[in-house]
């Protein structure tokens, strides 16, 4: 007899690593399924991400970046993975901001967090607001897709607008400035930014660790 809907473990009775690659992994579990039997999952491995709506009072910073997954340039907010060891997410927030938009913020708190693709990977994105707003020189970059990045403000209520013409698509974007709006105009308060991130990839992050690839994860 079937356990009653809602109820099952799905245990994990076996995994292999089929793939490394410096910023993901791939690999296949074992789950036990109601019923009984066994089924074999693939799961892509993340380090997990941060994003970050800066916002001026009516204005929000946007990235256009050239996506090899899609093969085009997307607007995106700023944002990176949680690839160092041991770094905290608000901690990658504020140097993934230097480092895209060229800014720094007084004051942070969370607006979302957001599992991508569950169905076949564990990536989850944090999504902050960034407010109270200085400039400062960004990095020099070279070689990876930031060198060709563009940054650009847009009124938040014109991104709001590209959402729904289909201009702005990347998912966590489309996350961040939808829950920025309702933040920004009241309708919604902004979380803690040291909640705790409960769906925080650890998978990839444990293992790379556990080889001494510290302090960034990348290496392999």
């Amino acid at each position: 007899m079937s356990n009653k809907p809602g109820t099952h473990q799905f245990t994990v009775t076996a995994t292999e690593v089929l793939l490394e690659s410096p910023i993901l992994g791939v690999r296949r579990d074992t789950v036990v399924m109601p019923g009984g039997s066994s089924a074999a999952r693939e799961v892509v491995e993340h380090f997990g991400a941060v994003a970050v709506v800066a916002c001026d009072g009516e204005n929000i910073a946007m990235v256009k970046q050239y996506r090899q997954g899609v093969g085009d340039r997307l607007w995106e907010l700023p944002a990176g993975l949680l690839d160092i060891a041991n770094e905290s997410e608000l901690f990658g927030a504020q140097r993934e901001l230097i480092e895209e938009a060229g800014l720094e913020a007084n004051s942070w708190s969370v607006l979302t967090d957001l599992i991508t693709s569950p169905g076949f990977c564990d990536e989850a994105v944090r999504v902050f607001l960034a407010q109270d707003l200085t400039e400062v020189p960004r990095p020099d970059v070279d070689g990876d897709e930031e060198a060709d990045m563009v940054v650009k403000w847009f009124p938040l209520h014109e991104a709001v607008a590209m959402v729904f013409r289909g201009e702005l698509v990347n998912s966590i974007a489309i996350a961040g400035v939808m829950t920025a709006d309702a933040v920004i105009h009241g309708r919604a308060k902004a979380r803690d930014a040291a909640e705790p991130f409960t769906y925080r990839p650890t998978a990839l992050a444990r293992r790379r660790q556990a080889r001494g690839s510290v302090p960034d994860m990348k290496k392999l």
